[in-house]
Formats: structure tokens, sequence, C-alpha cells
């Protein structure tokens, strides 16, 4: 668009310059070797121009011939290299879709094509055809060589640290991501890795450095890195909670302030201020934290704030905790365990049996027998609680990456990885049979004695090879007398099983020990014809 612009001015401006001359007449007279030539302005004007612009034609043409051997190589140089950019682009492509075969391919071809000097992407590209190939050795050869030029370095690096992370060693891998990021703070991979081994060392603070540098390069959102900060001041406070409480403190608080309602931060900063006996800034901070997600440890240290207060005082207080987030079981559970301490097993009872209609687990059932002990010492129903907490579906925990914890720790004990712990409900007992998980939801709140009639009655398993058919003999057919009614005759396929014999002739024989309630008798014959469960 330019170019024409411009050749539209200066065929303007030679228009105005021939119009100029039009209107101006006159004539140019040249004598030469004593011959006299005369032309009039207008055509010597046009010579002129006609006289340049064959000089400009002729100066391009002698250009064009004397650079021809340099265009030609160049041209036939433009050629390879855009054959060489297709080869590396399709090896490019076959390496990112895993065609180990077609990467190799093209990798030789580009090389052949352009320089490795020149383009370092044929070095990748031939790495990645190596581990696409399974010769790792290979790959972290080519990797390594990497490292001596300034351009590859940090691709070198970041090969090298995915191939020990690949063989396991979190030292070498951590060494790679620390070299990268001293070169480059501002890569996310280097950065973390480099987190998480400052972490492991214990270097909170240089953690918490490359957290900010993170944040103020947006590398990261703010939320995250105010998570992963509050997860190392938590960490920090836990360290120095036993030699520098002042510290601690400060830690703990200002962790608590970036991420709210986090159960550790909140714990340890509660037990900051218990130390310098400031109750009411912990409490508030345990509450807090109670109502963002309901805690067992938070409940715990709450209702214990005060070692010296009387069990009356603990249930108090856990009542308080269960008004701020009522219909939920860790508060019926912390009621319940305060009740129990209290010494009224009613209230306890009656919490825990609400707990277990609205999430049955095993430390329900284990506090109902703690508290069956304590009221009533009736082994039988003792027994039957603690078999339905083995049952039962088990207790949240601290869980990371299979790992499962009673205690917060800021890395993960396998991979390293930082803020890996959740609390959630590990993974569940396998052989738990489904039948279980139904009986368990019927028998939740019955009382103890019906419902270890259910269980007697659901609970019967009887081995094929143990069931034995006794036909029955065909009776004699007698004569029969006048006006006399036939008596009833059994069932042609009646069947009958020993365990019925045994049941029928040992009714009501077998003594029960005094803690054992035994099987319903009546219930079980009520259910005579109830179909067994053959395994």
């Amino acid at each position: 668009m330019i170019r024409i612009l411009l050749f539209l001015i200066v065929v303007f401006v030679l228009d105005l310059g021939f119009a100029w001359l039009a209107d101006r007449p006159g004539d140019i007279v040249v004598t030469f070797q004593g011959y006299q030539y005369q032309v009039s302005l207008m055509v010597a004007a046009t010579i002129a121009v006609a006289a340049i612009a064959a000089a400009m034609i002729v100066w391009w043409l002698l250009k064009a011939v004397w650079t021809s051997p340099y265009t030609i190589s160049r041209y036939f140089r433009v050629r390879r290299r855009d054959r060489g950019y297709q080869a590396l682009s399709t090896g490019m492509v076959a390496a990112g879709a895993g065609d180990g075969v077609l990467a190799r391919k093209m990798n030789k071809e580009a090389a052949k094509l352009i320089r490795s000097e020149t383009e370092p992407l044929i070095q990748l590209l031939d790495a990645q055809s190596s581990l696409l190939e399974g010769d790792h050795e290979a790959a972290r050869n080519k990797f390594e060589a990497m490292l001596d030029d300034p351009e590859m370095r940090l691709l070198g690096l970041r090969g090298l640290h995915l191939e020990a992370e690949r063989l396991g060693d979190r030292a070498a891998a951590r060494h790679y991501a620390g070299r990268a990021a001293e070169i480059a703070p501002h890569l996310a991979w280097a950065a973390n890795a480099t987190i998480e081994e400052r972490v492991a060392a214990g270097d909170w603070d240089g953690a918490l450095k490359l957290v900010d540098s993170q944040k103020s390069t947006r590398q990261i959102e703010r939320e995250a890195a105010n998570r992963r900060r509050a997860v190392l001041l938590t960490a920090k406070a836990q360290a120095l909670f036993d030699t520098d409480a002042n510290a601690a403190r400060a830690a703990a608080l200002e962790a608590d302030k970036l991420l709210p309602g986090f159960a550790p931060g909140a714990i340890v900063a509660a037990k900051a201020l218990l130390k310098q006996n400031d109750l009411r800034k912990a409490s508030k901070i345990l509450e807090t934290a109670w109502r963002s997600d309901p805690h067992p440890d938070v409940g715990a240290l709450y209702v214990h704030a005060r070692p010296a207060d009387a069990p009356g005082d603990r249930l108090a207080r856990a009542k308080k905790l269960q008004s701020m987030r009522q219909n939920n079981a860790e508060s019926s559970l912390l009621v319940a365990r305060a009740a129990l301490e209290a010494g009224d097993t009613r209230l306890a009872r009656s919490e825990a049996e609400s707990a277990i209609r609205m999430a049955p687990r095993e430390a329900a059932y284990l506090l109902l027998a703690d508290i069956e002990e304590a009221e009533s010492g009736d082994q039988g129903r003792i027994r039957q609680y603690l078999s339905r907490a083995v049952r039962a579906p088990r207790d949240p925990a601290w869980v990371a990456d299979g790992i499962v914890s009673d205690k917060w720790a800021p890395i993960s004990p396998v991979t390293g990885r930082l803020d890996a712990f959740e609390w959630r409900a590990p993974v569940e007992r396998l052989g738990t049979l489904i039948e279980q998980d139904d009986d368990l939801a019927r028998n939740a709140l019955l009382p103890v004695g019906i419902a270890e009639e259910s269980d007697a009655e659901t609970a019967v398993v009887l081995d094929a090879a143990e069931l034995k058919v006794e036909p029955s003999a065909p009776a004699e057919e007698k004569p029969l007398e006048p006006g006399a009614n036939p008596a009833p005759q059994p069932a042609p396929n009646a069947v009958k099983t020993n365990v019925q014999h045994e049941a029928a002739d040992n009714e009501d024989s077998t003594p029960h020990q005094p803690d054992d309630p035994g099987v319903d008798r009546k219930g079980a014959e009520s259910h005579e014809g109830r179909r067994f469960r053959l395994f």
C-alpha cells in the first residue's frame, strides 16, 4: 500500500513538472564543434528523463548479472532450509504423538538439511526420539550435553529433572531444579521443586521467599500463593513452638490471617496463644475454624483449653460449639465425649446415636461401647458395638499419596509435594460385604436386643457341603374307615436339614453366658421360611 502511494506521488510530481514547462515555452541552443543544436524546452526535459530511466535499467541489469551466482545459491539454500524445517516440524509432531520411528526418521533428515549448531530444536528432537525408543541413557547424555550451551541449558536441566523424577532420585531432581531456579526464578516447575527441597531441609524462610517471588511475578494466583504461604507459616510455627514461642506465635497468627479456617494453622495459633495465657483470642480463632470446617482436633482443644475446668464446664463449652454447627456429626460426637466425662451417660448416648444417624462410622460405635461400659457394663452389648465398629466406615484422617497419618505435615512423605495432606476418610477396608453395609444401616439405631436378633437372623451362613437332605420315606397306604377324614400327608419333595434337626432338639437346652444375649428362638421360628445365603 505504501509503495503504491509513493508511486502515485512520483507520477503526480512529474505531471506537475511537465505542466509547468508546457506553460513556459522556450528553446535550448547547444553549440558543439561548430554545430548548433536547438530544441524546445519540453523535448529537452523528456530526453533527460528518458536518459535517467535508461541508465537505471542498465544498472539493474548489470547488477542482476553480477549477483546471479549468489542469488541462485541463496535460492537453493533457502529451499534446503525450508525442507529441513518442514522435517523438523513433522518430527516434533511425531514425537508429541509418541511415534518414535517417524520422529527418528525426521530427526535424521532435519540434521542433514539444517546444522544443529544453528537450530537447537534438532537436539531436542534427538533427545525426545531417544526417550521414545526407550534409550534413556542416551537421552540423559544429550541433555547433559545441552548444559554447555547457554541457549539450551534450561532445556537440558528440565530434561535431567524429569529423568531423575522418573528414576525416583528426588535429591538429583531437586538439584537440577535448584540450578534452573538460580538461572530463571520465574520457572514454575523449578520454583516448586526448590520450595519442596527447602521445606524438606527446614528452610522455611527460603521457601517463603520463593512463594513471594512466584506471587510477585504472577506465576500462581493470589489465592494459591496465600494458601502456600499459610501452609509454610503453619509448618514454621510448629517447628518453632518449643524453642521460640514469640516467633511461632507470629507465624501462626499470620497463617490464620491468610487462610482462616485452616485447622492445622488454627490449632497451632491457639496453642501459641494459650501458652501465653491469651484464652479469649485463642477461643475466637478456634470458633472461626469450627464454623468453617468442624475438625475433631479443633473441638478437643477448645473444650480442654483450660485444664483446670470441671467436666461440667467442658460440657458447656462443647455445647457452645455444637450451637455454632448444628446437625453435624462432629458436633454431636464432641458433646457425647464431654457428657461421658461429666457422667451424663444419657446425654452421651443420645448424642452418639444422633451422630450415627448423620454419619455412621467406627468412632461413634466405639464411643457407644464406652458409654455402655460406663453405664451398665453389659459385655454382650459392648461386643455388639465393637463388632459394628469393625464393619463401620473408617474415621477421617490426614491422607497424602496413600499414607494415613494422625498428624498434619506440610509435605507428602512419599513424593515431597507441598500441601499434599487432606482431611478425608481413608480407603475402605477390602472384603466388606454389601450385605454388611445393609445390616449396618438397618441396625444403626435399633436397641441392642432387637439388633442382636436381626443380626442373628441375617448372620446364618451354611456351607453347601453341610446341607444334608434326608428324603422322606413314602407313607404306607392304609384303607380308610368309613366316615374318617384322610390324614394330611407330607409333600413328596419335603426336605429337612441337619441344622433344623439340631435346632429343634436342642431348643432351650443350651445354657448361655450371662453377658451373651443369645438368639431369639421365637424370632427364628417366625422366619422359618427365610432362605439361607450360601457361599
